[in-house]
């Protein structure tokens, strides 16, 4: 092993680790929620999206970079809106670099989790989220152990706000209906095939999954936008979300753990 290239920063008011590749690949999670804000490839292309209006004081769930959703996708069950562990300080795990790239983990379980979030949530678990920097690759390792004595239901998303340049001149090709042009609103669930692509103003992405059953995509356009007081009125134009999904909550036994892993590539 050489130097991790793990650093201890701040980003806002948060307590964040900046991950270096040795080929000048980075990335910066927050503790607060296991949120990765930023990916930026070798040649220091930025590839998410972080709205100029989220808080950065862990007052509010963050808008952009990759919120981790667990164990409630929307509002699809009577728990925390997206959950609860986009809202918990995570713990630092496991991390270093080798000639090929570097990877770091972080980690939860319900003993991290605030009183009130927890009291409405009370399963025993363990989550652990590996962030793998490899070139123009960046994988995501989400794994949930069930921990306690009985089965509980689950329901997962890495929710991958993606820098778009325009929205407008976007595209989305792999999906069963065909190619996705972007335009109108969207807030739209599809079965999730193994591989997408996703052509934006400003770059080409290979999109991959394993273990999810769906993908979201989503975009609030204008006027939803302008509802949303952690979003600028012109920022719906900057992204689209394109989120690897497990959208209704599935059984996890006591003792057994499930895997989900997305994979985005930059395509030269």
């Amino acid at each position: 092993m050489i130097n991790s290239g793990i650093e201890h920063v701040t980003y806002g008011a948060l307590p964040a680790i900046r991950v270096t590749a040795p080929d000048g690949a980075q990335a910066i999670i927050t503790l607060f929620g296991a949120h990765l804000l930023s990916w930026t490839t070798p040649e220091g292309k930025e590839r998410l999206f972080l709205s100029e209006c989220s808080p950065m004081d862990g007052s509010a769930a963050i808008r952009g970079g990759v919120p981790v959703i667990f164990p409630q996708f929307s509002t699809r069950g009577d728990g925390q809106r997206h959950g609860l562990a986009r809202l918990s300080s995570w713990r630092l795990g496991e991390h270093g670099a080798d000639a090929e790239g570097v990877q770091v983990e972080f980690e939860l379980t319900q003993a991290d989790v605030p009183g009130q979030l927890a009291a409405g949530w009370p399963h025993d678990f363990a989550l652990r989220l590996r962030f793998a920097l490899r070139g123009n690759a960046l994988q995501m390792r989400f794994n949930v152990r069930n921990t306690g004595q009985s089965s509980f239901d689950f329901a997962s998303a890495l929710h991958t706000y993606y820098a778009a340049g325009d929205f407008l001149k976007s595209a989305l090709h792999g999906l069963e209906p065909g190619p996705i042009a972007f335009g109108p609103p969207l807030d739209n669930i599809y079965a999730a095939p193994q591989e997408l692509e996703l052509h934006t103003a400003v770059s080409k992405l290979l999109l991959q999954q394993q273990g999810f059953s769906e993908w979201v995509v989503w975009n609030p356009g204008a006027e939803n936008a302008a509802r949303l007081t952690d979003m600028a009125d012109h920022e719906w134009r900057e992204f689209v979300c394109i989120e690897p999904a497990r959208v209704d909550q599935k059984e996890l036994k006591a003792g057994a753990e499930w895997t989900g892993l997305h994979t985005i590539t930059a395509i030269p």
